[in-house]
């Protein structure tokens, strides 16, 4: 027989295109793992809206009053980017578990704020870098330690779109930018398929059809220190997106265009590889360039199903798993401030997009 299950009782802090679109949601997944108690906003419109959906919960305007809610056990903190680290800590010091949302922090001196939190109220911080779990993600994972590619020298990882976005989020005096935006989730995923600790980063920032003057168009390349590069590409200026996986390896390669199956091409794994010397004479006329040996390549087109079973809805169900269960959260606090380590480092190499700092008391 199944224990009954203690629901985590969650307050959603901010009720935008975040905590009303996506929290709400995800929660809503797991009815008997979570309860939505309770809701703030600065705009009575839309605790309105939140009321009419979840009548059982409490709404408020005000910070202070929200956090002193005793009925609150986490708080899901989902205001805008610059607000992040203030309100979690505040959070935590009213004595809540809090859940972030990305960006974490705007800058290096946010997170080291966030890290000292850490320390002082351990195992009550976590950090929704959902995209960890993305299906799509994990599959490319499993393929590339099944070893068929070989050895895995590059990726490339792209979020391509096209549009004339003007939303506050395109504005770098609100912490706006596809740096913030998209970035912490692939940065995410890029530190994670390096496999190795990171060597140097180089980047470029452009605006192109954006009508704010935060860059819409992104190009990292990271290396770790086992040479394995990870190429990074997000942007609203492109009309013919790339896939938004490709993968090469020494004996094959891969790609997903739309993360619902992925291409693969790789050598026959009985295949032995050529272990004859490169011939430094000069061919025959017609001889083309060498390398006669037959070449057997598999070629499948595979559903994306990763061995795991997770998507990125599943991050509420682990964090629950965390906070009842006492299983181990699947993104460590470290992980999560190596990224914002990265975008800051990105911004300090494009200074026409500066590091809008993390804001206190507002």
């Amino acid at each position: 027989m199944t224990a009954e299950k203690n629901p985590i009782k969650v307050g959603i802090w901010g009720l935008g295109r975040a905590g009303w679109g996506m929290h709400c949601y995800e929660i809503g997944q797991f009815p008997d793992e979570f309860t939505i108690v309770a809701g703030c906003d600065l705009e009575e419109d839309r605790l309105k809206l939140f009321k009419e959906k979840y009548p059982q919960a409490e709404t408020y305007l005000d910070g202070n009053k929200f956090l002193a809610d005793k009925n609150i056990e986490l708080v899901s903190v989902a205001v805008r980017s610059p607000q992040h680290v203030d309100y979690a800590i505040r959070a935590l010091e009213a004595g809540k578990m809090v859940f972030l949302e990305k960006p974490i922090a705007l800058s290096v001196a946010g997170a080291e704020k966030l890290e000292q939190a850490v320390k002082k109220y351990p195992g009550k911080l976590f950090f929704r870098h959902n995209r960890r779990l993305e299906a799509c993600f994990n599959h490319v994972l499993d393929i590339m330690h099944s070893g068929i590619l070989g050895e895995v020298y590059e990726l490339k990882l792209c979020r391509h779109s096209y549009q004339f976005r003007d939303d506050w989020q395109t504005l770098v005096d609100c912490g706006g930018g596809q740096l913030n935006n998209w970035g912490p989730h692939l940065i995410d995923q890029g530190l994670q398929f390096l496999e190795s600790p990171l060597d140097s980063v180089w980047s470029d920032l452009k605006t192109i059809a954006a009508r704010g003057d935060a860059e819409d168009h992104l190009k990292i390349i990271l290396k770790g220190k086992n040479g394995r590069i990870v190429d990074i590409e997000i942007s609203g200026g492109v009309a013919l997106p790339s896939p938004v996986y490709a993968v090469y390896g020494t004996r094959g390669s891969l790609i997903s265009e739309d993360e619902q199956d992925i291409k693969l091409k790789y050598l026959d794994p009985k295949m032995k590889w050529p272990d004859n010397p490169a011939n430094p004479g000069t061919p025959p006329i017609g001889g083309g360039f060498g390398g006669q040996i037959q070449q057997k390549w598999i070629r499948k087109t595979i559903m994306t199903e990763p061995s795991n079973g997770l998507t990125i809805l599943d991050l509420y169900h682990l964090l629950y798993q965390t906070i009842r269960e006492g299983k181990p959260y699947p993104i460590k606090p470290e992980e999560a401030f190596n990224v914002v380590r990265v975008t800051e480092m990105v911004k300090k190499q494009n200074p026409a997009y500066k590091i809008h700092p993390d804001e206190f008391g507002k």
